[in-house]
């Protein structure tokens, strides 16, 4: 058997839209439990692709309040491939109403 690749048109067509887990991180457990599963990840980018979904779930110019960071830093910051401060990711981690914490295996 063959496949091939769905047609974008076609997967609209049947109402299919892709998944955003932004919808989803609707409040502080989940956006915990979120950035949690993403810690476990091996690769770092999974935990810094996490952090900025919740930030657009949160909604990028509040968290720049709540982080004390300007909102074109905060972009910047939470850019694909850009490399941020841990101080950085300790406000924005803050503001989303999350705590880091290590905890032996």
């Amino acid at each position: 058997m063959k496949i091939t690749k769905a047609n974008p048109k076609s997967l609209v067509a049947l109402g299919v839209r892709d998944f955003d887990a932004a919808a989803y991180l609707t409040d502080d457990d989940s956006v915990a439990e979120y950035l949690t599963a993403a810690l476990e990840d091996p690769d770092p980018e999974m935990f810094l692709t996490a952090v900025r979904t919740a930030a657009r779930a949160r909604g990028m110019t509040q968290l720049a309040k709540d982080s004390g960071l300007g909102r074109e830093s905060l972009y910047k910051a939470l850019a694909v491939g850009a490399k941020p401060r841990y101080d950085t990711i300790l406000k924005v981690t803050r503001a989303l109403g999350v705590r880091l914490h290590a905890q032996s295996r």
